[in-house]
């Protein structure tokens, strides 16, 4: 399991796809948590301006704008890990390297473990990058109208290690996918449809009913943003019910990541590659 492991890390480093995802996830998070934090602080220091030109500087009761800002590295940046993670399956299959990867390590299990684990890692490391870069782009932005960062609170850093958590689940999301679709198009058009379309439709839409609202909260990017604990989500939906505690969204995560990486390696993972 450790060599499995090591060998996993090796094809991620040793190609091109996590630094480039890397770069286009700070320029992403970037833009949208100083870019938001911006034009939320001018907007509020400068209210009448605000009012003439169209604008509402008005947040809904109880909501921070700081942990608002800092949680864009993972309510919009998860869709990175996952894809990296459905790309370290989908390449195997794609560029016939999985024949080489079975005859080096016959234990199938223990190659689809290798990679599970290897990329709870690099999720976490994605993770890193992308708090990092909305800590510090957001805090900018407010420092800069003199609004409150947060940045001495234990709560605001209990976000960013809980939005780390996030991230690595979402990564092992990724091969769990991976997994079930080796087709690679496939994979890359699932993962940028649910979770740049389908999901915030469904998130939103479920928000208009108790009912529904109650079942949406299990929605994997609802319980993503349950884990870390803010997202600009709760501004798009102020009518949803009552958010999963954190440790609860973790679970639906790590459950929806084992789940669909067992089923993956039951089915697809067991079949004849050659």
């Amino acid at each position: 399991m450790v060599r499995s492991i090591g060998a996993e890390f090796q094809k991620v480093l040793t190609t091109r796809m996590w630094w480039l995802l890397a770069i286009v996830l700070v320029g992403y998070v970037a833009l949208l948590s100083g870019g938001f934090g911006a034009f939320l602080g001018w907007t509020v220091e400068n209210p009448d301006a605000a009012a003439a030109a169209g604008g509402n500087t008005t947040l809904p009761p109880g909501i921070d704008l700081a942990p608002l800002l800092y949680s864009f590295a993972s309510s919009i940046g998860y869709v990175f890990p996952v894809l990296l993670g459905a790309l370290a399956v989908t390449s195997e299959f794609r560029h016939r390297t999985l024949t080489t990867t079975f005859l080096a390590q016959p234990h199938r299990g223990t190659v689809l473990s290798g990679k599970f684990a290897s990329q709870l890692v690099v999720g976490a490391a994605f993770g890193v990058i992308g708090f990092a870069t909305s800590v510090g782009t957001g805090a900018a932005a407010l420092a800069a109208f003199d609004l409150e960062t947060g940045l001495g609170a234990t709560d605001t850093w209990a976000l960013v290690g809980r939005g780390i958590l996030a991230m690595a689940l979402w990564g092992a999301i990724g091969v769990g996918l991976g997994a079930l679709v080796p087709n690679q198009v496939a994979a890359i058009v699932i993962v940028i449809a649910f979770t740049q379309f389908v999901e915030p439709i469904l998130r939103i839409a479920a928000s208009l009913n108790d009912v529904t609202a109650s079942i949406g909260r299990f929605l994997p990017g609802a319980a993503s943003d349950a884990l870390v604990g803010a997202s600009f989500y709760g501004i798009a939906s102020p009518g949803a019910s009552e958010a999963l505690e954190w440790w609860q969204g973790g679970l639906v995560l790590f459950g929806i990541a084992l789940v669909t990486t067992i089923i993956g390696g039951l089915t697809t993972w067991r079949r004849d590659v050659s």
